[in-house]
């Protein structure tokens, strides 16, 4: 079974690559995020079209998030099951977690699968960092509550942490900066800690592998990015990791999106 996450970067201005993608690396599901649309714009038509079955949970111009399955679609829960968003009181994108959609899981083929747009948090002693880190204390009682380590789930998406030195290419870059501060990867340990494993870093320990790469000054060329996007896994589900792969060649060509879809296989039970 292959499972992949990727920040889309909108839907609506991606679609036409994300159903080819689809057509060509064949995952059983895909987790999106950034889709940037309202429930009711979502494209399922398009999805159905290549045979797969859309779960969206969207509010419009920001965030959005999504889960596309071809082996199954059950138990849907958006924003962490607390109900409806509620109205923001501003026009900010990342300051306000709980009027934001951020958050959907699903069942997939016996699998609990959730996807994850975290906070961006701007820059550090800002009310945008202090609501990512509440957005992972949010997330963190959520697991803590609704969810088991000792059964299969997979939690992906863009988390906007690089968890390590090895997931950024200089780290004296990031030094005073979001993505990297000790409490954003404190947080980042917190779920691991809670029992979930990086699916990625069991087959490439390496590093130099990145899943983002700012637009500007040709640093996907550079190979100047940061791996924000992860895909983490409980035990259960770790031992049966058989391969793991970034698609860099998604990041091409014309009008990408900003990150490269992730994804592992998961051999059967």
């Amino acid at each position: 079974m292959r499972i992949a996450t990727w920040n889309v970067n909108s839907l609506r201005a991606r679609l036409d690559k994300v159903v080819g993608w689809l057509a060509t690396a064949q995952p059983d599901v895909l987790l999106m995020q950034e889709t940037k649309l309202a429930d009711e714009a979502a494209p399922e038509m398009a999805f159905g079209m290549a045979g797969y079955r859309l779960a969206h949970h969207g509010e419009g111009r920001w965030n959005g998030v999504a889960v596309a399955s071809r082996v199954g679609l059950e138990e849907v829960v958006s924003n962490f099951a607390d109900g409806p968003l509620r109205p923001a009181g501003t026009d900010a994108p990342d300051d306000e977690p709980g009027a934001e959609a951020r958050m959907i899981a699903a069942t997939c083929a016996g699998i609990r699968v959730v996807s994850l747009y975290a906070p961006n948090g701007r820059a550090l002693d800002t009310p945008f960092y202090a609501a990512k880190l509440a957005w992972f204390e949010r997330l963190l009682a959520w697991l803590q509550a609704s969810a088991s380590p000792d059964e299969p789930l997979v939690l992906a998406g863009d988390l906007n942490i690089a968890p390590t030195d090895l997931d950024v290419y200089d780290p004296a870059v990031y030094v005073g900066t979001t993505h990297t501060s000790g409490p954003e990867r404190a947080a980042y340990q917190a779920l691991l800690a809670w029992g979930l494993v990086d699916a990625y870093r069991l087959q490439h320990p390496e590093g130099g592998r990145y899943t983002w790469w700012d637009y500007r000054a040709g640093n996907f060329h550079k190979g100047l990015g940061m791996r924000i996007d992860h895909l983490l896994v409980t035990r259960p589900l770790a031992a049966r990791i058989v391969g793991a792969e970034i698609d860099r060649d998604a990041r091409k060509g014309p009008t990408p999106s900003d990150h490269a879809p992730m994804w592992i296989d998961v051999a059967d039970a």
